[in-house]
């Protein structure tokens, strides 16, 4: 699809200028729900969901290079920061960039979906400790430690399961020697 076809699907009018090549946003805060560009994430992690009914679907967990927007969904899409970030904008001509993103974001997406569907839930947590540690884990004597710190709430929100049921598991894997909780949030996969 060209660059005009974009735009004719995409409604430009009353749109304020592109931002500065780099913009920071503070953790907790909301990437704009812009429609003329997509965001590069040049450091940071941003997490992507919508609601459904009471709950809330999450479709990933984006760092550094990552490439999203409120486009590449149908829903009512959400970019919450969960750290400090620190993004560029990319126009809507540059698809060689944004088709290599869409790959990558199916990819992880596909890879989300398969880890929600394990079960037991104790299954679908171990393995998103593990697919958490390859996206954001740093190797040490110890083990994989994990260091995008989550929230046992959004850790949760991501599998569709309870807090409770999480902070009970992560208890458990701590019991049977499977992590370490250095800190609150900080997790070492052994």
């Amino acid at each position: 699809m060209t660059t005009n076809a974009l735009r004719k699907l995409i409604p430009l009018s009353g749109l304020k200028p592109l931002p500065s090549p780099q913009t920071f946003y503070e953790k907790r805060s909301f990437l704009p729900m812009r429609r003329d560009c997509y965001w590069q994430i040049n450091s940071g992690v941003v997490r992507t969901y919508s609601w459904l009914d009471d709950s809330i679907v999450v479709y990933g967990l984006w760092t550094q290079g990552d490439i999203i927007s409120p486009l590449l969904s149908k829903s009512d899409l959400q970019m919450e920061c969960l750290t400090d970030v620190r993004v560029s904008t990319l126009s809507l001509d540059r698809l060689i960039e944004v088709n290599q993103a869409l790959i990558n974001q199916t990819r992880e997406i596909q890879e989300l979906i398969n880890i929600k569907q394990y079960r037991p839930v104790n299954t679908a947590l171990m393995e998103l400790l593990k697919w958490l540690g390859n996206k954001f884990g740093q190797p040490t004597k110890n083990g994989i430690s994990i260091e995008l710190r989550l929230t046992h709430q959004q850790i949760a929100e991501t599998l569709g399961t309870t807090r409770v049921t999480v902070t009970r598991l992560l208890t458990i894997f701590e019991q049977e020697g499977k992590i370490d909780r250095i800190s609150n949030a900080k997790i070492t996969l052994k």
